[in-house]
């Protein structure tokens, strides 16, 4: 099925069990432990060694010897596995590192070895004897001594320029130019990355955790160098993601070598500091913003430029993307600049461009009205526009941005915010709020599914789409349930098995209403089938309460299978709609702090989203996914830095008793408000995404709010205690 023309009224719109707050149908499985996650497959794949993964001792140079004799007489070892013995192999189009090195050093802790043996304990005591030798070379680290050196990424991260923004800028009666830094950060999620691989002859089945499996299956096959129909990914559960499982990374691709040379399967799980070392994070950027206006506060000139750093062939953080679109302004100039720097690869973190990108933007836009004498959430409301500044002749699908500032500010008592900072007290707490605008495009997957109807009745989906905690199981059990006229107690769900359809999977918010667009093809497909075998005419047939009526005729859906199961599969695909109407999605965050007076410590007391990203399909669990993004948010303005060791090359912070992230007691009350909406443009569900777009904007609002509190602007994130001490107003 192809989606070129706005969706109509449809069987969605019915919305009898879709937008709905269902639990989650998975959710008694993950509490009660019974959802088997990629290293607890044991059933499928028993007997499983163990394998431990020896990381680079150095960030850049070659191994000049690998003495591994005595990691292989070990007690319980089996095989130990280099790039000396692996065979020849090739790299993922999607890995900037290989993934498994030598003699060739590209960042630290890159994958050199892989010790197999009967036990976890036998392989990780094996794995300390192996001996390495290196050549260590002079690397690059930091990415301000760098930032000349960067060049211009060439395609869609190329520069872009609407009218003169210089001469505009310079013109302008009320100025801003500011820099911004944000630090490299990591995906911390709870499950590690961890894979069993087993093979059958040629055949290689992977248990994996990630969030994209066709994308890993071709990149797993590519780099084997094997037909990609010989490679099955099987991932039904994902412990978090963000970003970090989106491709193949060292343990699946070590885990297949060790069970070729071990003759049976083995299990790989990277530890901690190899999780942080060796796979991907979101790469520190460095941003100007420079924004003149009127003094009446219109926005007369808009300039963001943003440097980053990547190992040779990687990509820029995407920081001025949201720049692009969200704020009018006649003359318009972005850059990204890209250095390369020998860190561990940088790559897509949770709204990867937009997150890092309003961190500095929104704090800019609220510089600005301080300076303009304008009310922050006025200021934003003035410069709002109903077409992208960049192509004026293009409108947006939906654009909300003004009703979620003015609900959000209504809702959250803004009106009792202090326009003067330091001025608002309890005791020794200072006490401000803050605003920030929510961007992030609504981008669309191709993505397909197979439906099965049995003679009870049952509707079973199977695609490979994949749930990394967000709630796909329960939408795409809606979404067939709606579609079919059935209770979600009648649906089934199959996910994260590349012998199922292709799917668009877990990744840029796009999840969920791109693989419910491809159940809703399928199940499109399915009626049709139903239809025709019931002797009713497929465009009148109505499905509803476990019956297909047509022409005063109703019977049980289930009378369609009883000679036997029927199947039905589809692909959604998109045509060109996203090019005639630039889809996004919108919000608004308001956060209170209180930072104490004598110390700087920040507390976030109260958070509200609100959010305009098209039809929500289940409010519990959207809700679910907005918190935690709020959540993240409030790490990455207050505690979240990978810290770079700039002689030797690595991140030294590299567990979660050195990477600080949010806990308990640092979350406050926190609301989420969704606004009423349909977004025809975007898919047959008219809906959106809501899982990234709520952390973007969450850091700068904190920011600001600290500002309103103390009167000490900081560009410079996290904002840390130190940050604050010495322009801290005098205690009365």
């Amino acid at each position: 099925m192809k989606f070129s023309t706005p969706a109509t009224t449809n069987p969605i719109d019915q919305m009898k069990v879709l937008g709905r707050p269902f639990d989650r149908i998975d959710g008694p499985a993950k509490t009660t432990g019974t959802a088997p996650y990629a290293y607890e497959q044991h059933e499928a794949a028993p007997n499983a060694a163990y394998g431990h993964v020896v990381g680079a001792g150095i960030a850049k140079g070659r191994i000049t010897s690998i003495k591994l004799d005595e990691a292989r007489r070990a007690p319980g070892v089996i095989a130990v596995i280099s790039a000396e013995n692996a065979g020849a192999l090739g790299k993922g189009k999607f890995n900037t590192a290989r993934l498994l090195a030598g003699p060739d050093i590209d960042h630290y802790h890159q994958a050199i070895a892989l010790v197999v043996a009967e036990t976890f304990e036998q392989a990780r005591a094996a794995a300390n004897l192996v001996k390495v030798t290196y050549a260590q070379e002079k690397g690059a680290y930091d990415l301000a001594k760098v930032k000349g050196s960067a060049t211009e990424p060439k395609g869609e991260n190329a520069d872009t320029k609407v009218g003169d923004f210089e001469r505009a800028y310079a013109g302008a009666p009320v100025r801003l130019d500011a820099t911004y830094r944000t630090p490299d950060q990591s995906h911390a999620m709870m499950e590690p990355h961890a894979s069993i691989a087993s093979w059958e002859g040629e055949q290689l089945t992977v248990w994996t955790a990630n969030q994209m499996i066709d994308w890993t299956r071709g990149d797993l096959a590519r780099t084997l160098g094997i037909p990609k129909e010989n490679v099955r990914l099987v991932s039904p559960y994902i412990g978090g993601g963000f970003g970090g499982k989106l491709f193949l990374r060292s343990e699946a691709l070590l885990a297949a070598l060790g069970a070729r040379a071990a003759k049976r399967p083995v299990k790989v799980a990277l530890s901690r500091p190899l999780m942080i070392n060796n796979t991907t994070h979101r790469p520190a950027t460095i941003q100007r913003i420079r924004i003149g206006a009127t003094r009446d506060g219109k926005i007369s000139a808009i300039g963001h430029e943003s440097w980053s750093g990547d190992l040779a062939g990687g990509q820029p953080e995407t920081a001025v993307m949201q720049t692009r679109l969200l704020y009018a302004g006649a003359h318009r100039m972005t850059k990204m600049r890209l250095a390369v720097l020998d860190l561990p690869e940088g790559n897509a973190m949770r709204a990867p461009g937009e997150a890092p990108g309003l961190m500095a933007l929104e704090i800019a836009m609220d510089e600005m009205a301080d300076k303009l004498k304008i009310d922050p959430v006025t200021f934003r409301i003035l410069n709002d526009t109903k077409v992208d500044p960049e192509k004026p002749g293009r409108p947006f699908s939906q654009r909300r941005l003004i009703d979620c500032l003015r609900s959000g500010a209504d809702k959250f008592g803004w009106k009792e915010r202090s326009a003067e900072p330091g001025k608002k007290r309890e005791g020794r707490w200072l006490i401000g709020m803050g605003v920030a605008s929510a961007f992030r495009n609504n981008l669309v997957m191709k993505s397909g599914a197979r439906i099965r109807l049995d003679g009870k009745g049952v509707v079973t989906v199977e695609t490979d789409m994949t749930d990394i905690g967000t709630g796909s199981y329960t939408v795409i059990a809606q979404t067939a349930a709606e579609m079919m006229g059935v209770t979600i107690e009648k649906v089934v769900v199959r996910l994260g098995d590349s012998r199922f359809p292709v799917s668009a999977g877990s990744g840029g918010q796009w999840g969920a209403n791109s693989s419910t667009a491809g159940v809703y093809a399928a199940c499109m497909k399915m009626r049709e089938a139903v239809a025709q075998k019931l002797g009713m005419d497929p465009a009148k047939a109505q499905f509803a309460g476990g019956a297909v009526s047509a022409g005063g005729k109703s019977v049980p859906l289930a009378q369609a299978a009883q000679g036997g199961e029927l199947v039905a599969e589809d692909t959604m695909e998109y045509g060109d709609l996203d090019k005639k109407f630039q889809q996004s999605t919108f919000g608004a965050h308001f956060v209170e702090v209180a930072v104490d007076a004598v110390t700087g410590e920040t507390r976030v007391r109260r958070m509200l989203a609100v959010c305009a990203a098209g039809r929500i399909l289940n409010p519990k669990s959207a809700r679910s996914q907005v918190i935690g993004a709020m959540t993240m948010g409030l790490g990455a303005a207050l505690m979240e830095e990978l810290v770079v060791d700039m002689r030797a090359g690595f991140f030294v912070n590299h567990d979660l008793a050195g990477y600080e992230v949010p806990v308990h007691a640092d979350v406050p009350h926190q609301e989420v408000v969704f606004l009423d909406e349909t977004d025809p443009m975007s898919s047959p569900m008219k809906a959106k995404g809501v899982g990234e777009l709520g952390i973007c904007g969450v850091a700068a609002a904190i920011a600001n709010a600290v500002y309103n509190a103390t009167g000490v602007r900081v560009r410079d994130y996290p904002l840390t205690l130190d940050k604050l001490l010495e322009k801290m107003p005098a205690m009365s």
